[in-house]
């Protein structure tokens, strides 16, 4: 299906964007040079009756991502964490987009959980709102148990989202492949492999069940973190297209005037969050990797409440370490080192200068320490960063994507709450204990430990193995087979029903 007709998707992206007025609203926000706005207008103007029109009531950038689909909605939540790339009036505009978009009909909901579950939801819950809050895959209604008693969160896929999200991705997987075609130098980004990595997340994120499994487990691994809290499942009330999470009473995170009012700190609350999230990174291996307001919530003890689990993260013990040492050596200014880590990971190829990527590093880095949070412009220096990657041939790493992209967004989140937060700062502490502990001379007693545990495994079986090679290694090679006559013909036979289908098929397209 990623043939062609994905470029009427793609003329219509345009036609929208700037049909709403959101193509103006989005290249200013985000100070992109006036050649790229004219430029962009030009092509997007002759377009703009095909458009879709919208909501008009929502403001123009909102508008313009709640037509074209729930793919396009996910990218509107992530910038909606990010006001220094933005600008904080457009930042305000999408946070709708993370859990106030309109619900569909609590009818259709009752009905998608009687029959994903087999039985009538009067039976299974004693009472059963309205929808308290609609994002872009699915929306949540509160209930209360009839078994238990217990107040809880059901969740509910939207109709049809699945049928939705599959043509954004197949237009996403057109797009990929015009920029690769047009842009050779682009390949070495990978889009395309982007592309997959993106459809691989959301089409775990529309199985309910893949996401109560992850509560589960990210439950587990979190239970003794203070100040944070994760909503358990109601197993025998989860589904493919349902699922059932304790009640979280709280705060909106988002919510800055209803923390103040309720005399949480913060400032308090910015670290926290960041160091959370690395804390989960790193030591577990497994993070939450959708953390904008939208998901999290501040209960009346202060504590974080994290929910909604359709993205997580994970990383093998080798890239952690990798980010680690990369994370540490920004926080030490350690540019050389940072430099190095990059050369023995793989992610810069080995005959580039390690000294030149290390200067090009240091302009990307000191901005940061010599600047208030506040004064730094992230989209200049995403832009830099960029540069420097393109200049020395590094290519997207996909098992980084979700981790890079996360946190982004709770750096983002952070700084909503505190604009003067200095992010090094934070996480200074969390990275530093993980290098003490996993780098080093009992990281790599350890290491070994578990080497020689794995090889003891093998110890019964190294004599068979041993033989079976010998044996294998002293077989004379086999004769190879006659050819057969009765071959050409086949492969004769075979060409002609290819032209013959070649033929109709020409014909017919």
């Amino acid at each position: 299906m990623r043939g062609p007709h994905n470029i009427w998707r793609l003329i219509r992206t345009g036609a929208t964007l700037e049909r709403t007025g959101a193509m103006g609203v989005v290249l200013h926000a985000m100070e992109a040079p006036r050649g790229l706005r004219i430029v962009f207008r030009v092509l997007a103007w002759p377009f703009k009756w095909l458009g879709l029109k919208g909501d008009p009531g929502l403001p123009p950038a909102t508008r313009a991502l709640t037509a074209l689909g729930p793919a396009y909605i996910k990218f509107g939540q992530i910038l909606s964490t990010r006001p220094d790339i933005v600008g904080d009036e457009l930042a305000v505009q999408l946070r709708v987009l993370q859990d106030k978009l309109p619900p569909f009909s609590t009818t259709v909901a009752k009905k998608t959980i009687s029959e994903e579950l087999g039985t009538d939801v009067d039976t299974l819950f004693s009472s059963f709102s309205d929808p308290v809050a609609a994002a872009s895959i699915a929306q949540v209604h509160k209930a209360r148990v009839a078994e238990t008693g217990a107040e809880v969160a059901v969740k509910v896929l939207r109709p049809g989202i699945e049928r939705a999200f599959r043509k954004d991705i197949d237009a996403f997987y057109f797009a990929a492949w015009v920029i690769e075609f047009l842009s050779p130098a682009s390949r070495r980004l990978r889009p395309a492999d982007v592309v997959a990595h993106f459809e691989s997340v959301v089409l775990g994120e529309l199985d309910l069940r893949l996401e109560s499994s992850a509560a589960s487990e990210f439950g587990s691994n979190t239970a003794e973190d203070a100040g944070f809290q994760v909503p358990q499942p109601h197993w025998f009330l989860c589904g493919r297209r349902v699922m059932t999470l304790d009640w979280a009473e709280g705060i909106p995170l988002g919510d800055n005037a209803a923390l103040d009012a309720a005399g949480h700190d913060r400032l308090a609350l910015s670290e926290r969050v960041l160091q959370l999230f690395l804390s989960h990174a790193l030591r577990d291996g497994y993070f939450h990797a959708d953390m904008h307001q939208g998901n999290l919530k501040v209960a009346a003890n202060g504590d974080i409440i994290c929910y909604d689990f359709g993205i997580m993260g994970h990383i093998d013990a080798f890239t952690r370490r990798v980010y680690a040492e990369i994370l540490f050596g920004f926080i030490r200014r350690d540019y050389q080192r940072v430099a190095e880590v990059h050369f023995e990971a793989g992610y810069v190829p080995a005959d580039r200068d390690v000294d030149e990527f290390a200067r090009a590093l240091r302009a990307v880095g000191e901005p940061i320490f010599g600047m208030e949070a506040s004064q730094i412009s992230m989209a200049k220096l995403l832009s830099y960063l960029f540069e420097v990657t393109e200049r020395f041939g590094m290519e997207t790493r996909t098992e980084l994507i979700l981790l890079q992209r996360t946190m982004v967004v709770v750096e983002g989140v952070a700084r909503s709450l505190d604009p003067h937060m200095n992010i090094w700062q934070a996480a200074r502490p969390i990275v530093e204990s993980y290098i003490k502990q996993n780098i080093g001379p009992k990281a790599l007693a350890r290491d070994l430990l578990r080497t020689v545990r794995v090889l003891s495994r093998f110890g019964p079986q190294l004599p068979q193995l041993a033989e079976e090679a010998l044996i294998r290694h002293n077989q004379p090679a086999p004769t190879p087979p006659r050819p057969s006559r009765l071959r050409p013909v086949l492969w004769t036979l075979a060409a002609a029903g290819m032209g013959v289908a070649g033929f109709v098929l020409g014909g017919l397209y």
